[in-house]
This record gives structure tokens, sequence and C-alpha cells, in this order.
């Protein structure tokens, strides 16, 4: 097993061509331990979400490698990134990004069913893990019938019900009030402590910043303070 749950090193990424291209990722890198609790901040346009996205194995890099539990996940194929994705890391999208033709249980079991569970065992299992986000009795029910927090706890389960060993979560309470936002809140944060996963979180809610044990800040595609494993920041970033 390797030290690190991630290992980033000189990752660039652009989008455009010519010069309407933009550089988002300007020779990023990055570690970060098991169990951690890392939260990535900077202002809007830092680059912020292209390092989740790539780091998760969503978004393939121009230049540089990303090393998950000691795997240099772009050396994999492309049927192999997704296969490690599903096993081993977690993702909780800003905007849900649930099925509106699925049911809420159905939607949970996505990721069960991919690992090729049987559709008895996943749905009991989605069932489950709906349970231990507080919506066993809204399994029948499609997202549409769900408020936004109701939506991102169903996004929540879907990521932890295959157990992965990594947690990413873009803006978990950005759509949601403060009280809703709270409790979305102790819900990652229970979990990451009940199964030691690494959480890495990109928001701009103080109250869940402050619950991170370690910072590190983007700026204009770069990180500027926090890269290492082992450093706290403790100043804040402009919003």
């Amino acid at each position: 097993m390797s030290e690190l749950a991630i290992d980033a090193r000189g990752l660039d990424k652009g989008f455009g061509s010519g010069e309407t291209r933009t550089r988002a990722l300007d020779g990023v890198s990055m570690q970060a331990r098991f169990g951690q609790m890392l939260l990535i901040v900077g202002p809007s346009g830092s680059g912020k979400t292209t390092l989740l996205s790539v780091i998760s194995g969503i978004l393939r890099p121009d230049a540089g490698s990303v090393s998950i539990d000691g795997v240099d996940l772009w050396s994999l194929g492309k049927d192999r990134i997704a296969e490690f994705r599903l096993h081993r890391i977690g993702f909780v999208f800003q905007d849900y990004h649930l099925f509106p033709r699925l049911s809420t249980a159905e939607n949970v079991a996505i990721p069960l069913i991919l690992k090729r569970l049987p559709w008895d065992q996943a749905m009991r299992a989605a069932c489950a893990q709906l349970e231990v986000v507080g919506l066993g009795n809204r399994a029948r029910m499609p997202p549409a019938k769900l408020s936004g927090g109701e939506q991102q706890r169903v996004a929540i389960a879907r990521a932890l019900a295959p157990s992965p060993k990594l947690l990413i979560a873009d803006e978990p309470t950005g759509n949601l009030d403060t009280e809703t936002g709270r409790q979305i809140a102790d819900l990652l944060f229970s979990k990451q402590a009940e199964r030691g996963m690494t959480l890495v979180l990109v928001t701009h809610d103080p109250a869940l910043a402050a619950r991170c044990s370690r910072q590190v800040a983007m700026r204009s595609g770069e990180i500027v303070s926090g890269a290492a494993p082992a450093a706290t920041v403790s100043e804040a970033v402009p919003a």
C-alpha cells in the first residue's frame, strides 16, 4: 500500500485553443495522506473543480500524473479507470446528478449494479444506505419529489454505497440553506470518521471549511499554499 492516498504531480489542463485557450491547471502538484480531511479553496475560476475532476479520474490532464493509493490512474485504459473509480473513489456533485426517471433507491444502487451485484442485493443495500442518510422512507420516490437537501443526501448515499477509500465533494452545500447545509456537513464528516476515508472538499461554506484538518489554496490554476501533506494552512482565500 502507498503511503499517500493522493499523489498528484505536475498537472496541466487547458480548455479551448489558440488565443482563446484557458489554462485551468498550471503545473499543479498536491499530496494527501489516508484519512485526511482536505479542503481546497480559491476564487471562482481558480481551477478547483478541474483539479477534483482530474484526481478523481473524470477529466484527463494534458500533462502530469495522479496516483491514488499507489496506482498511476492516468496510465490505465479508459475501462480500467472507470473500474478503478467505481471501487475506490466516491464523487458528490454540487448539482446532485441524479437520474430523474429512476427512483431514489435505484439511483443509489447504480454503482453497486455496475460492480455486478445482483439486482435484489443492490436494491437492499441501496435502501440500507438511504436509511443511513435518513431517507429510508423516500426509497421509491423519484428525485423530483425530494427537496434539495434530500437530493444531496441521495447523492452522498450513492457515493458511499460502494465503500470508497476516497470521497470527493464539490460544493456539497452550495445549493442548500444554512441548516440543511449543516446537516449535510454532519453527515459527510461522521461518515469520514466512521470509515476512515480520505475526504477532499471544495466549498465556500465557512462552517464546513472550519471542520477540515488541512487546507490547500488555489489561484489562477496554481496551488499557492498547502500542497504538502504535512502542511496546515489557516489563511483565508478571497471568495
